[in-house]
């Protein structure tokens, strides 16, 4: 990763803001939120320098609402879909993005709890069958999410070639 410009990092500190402001506003939806549209958005345009403005969305959460162990899980869950999200070829037409990109925030949701267990598993020395029960006692959540998240995976390109713009004429 190249060493980061002053503007780079003004525009990740707000980026990382604006995650943490969306998902503020939204609380009132269940599982519904913008933090997976943001997360496939920043890292199809910054790839791996997204991970600046993830983690200072997640920082400024346990800032927020207290670093407690509900935020531990928060260190890879979007780590995850930032990985998925860089196997996209920087070349991938706009066609296979429409379709891969909201698919991918959907997936995310769903598999939310999947992906949040094995922290709680851990920190609260959940068995394999606990665990299963947990995961299951979170699907209708998990599927909220997974819907949510496909309805503002449809923003994902539209604000891509609004950001790309943006990078190549900064000052207009």
């Amino acid at each position: 990763m190249k060493k980061l410009t002053l503007r780079e990092s003004v525009i990740f500190a707000m980026l990382g803001t604006l995650m943490f402001c969306s998902k503020l506003i939204m609380e009132f939806l269940p599982n519904i939120h913008l933090l997976g549209m943001f997360t496939i958005l920043l890292t199809l345009v910054y790839r791996a320098k997204a991970l600046i403005p993830i983690y200072v969305y997640v920082i400024m959460n346990g800032l927020y609402a207290g670093f407690n162990l509900w935020w531990v899980p928060y260190l890879y869950i979007w780590t995850v879909l930032w990985a998925a999200t860089m196997l996209i070829p920087r070349g991938a037409t706009r066609g296979v993005k429409a379709v891969v990109c909201p698919l991918l925030c959907a997936l995310h949701g769903l598999l939310y709890g999947i992906l949040y267990a094995p922290a709680q598993a851990i920190m609260f020395g959940l068995n394999f069958e606990q665990t299963v029960a947990w995961i299951i006692a979170g699907l209708p959540f998990d599927l909220i999410h997974s819907v949510g998240n496909l309805a503002v995976g449809l923003l994902i390109l539209p604000l891509e070639a609004l950001l790309l713009r943006l990078e190549r004429h900064p000052h207009r």
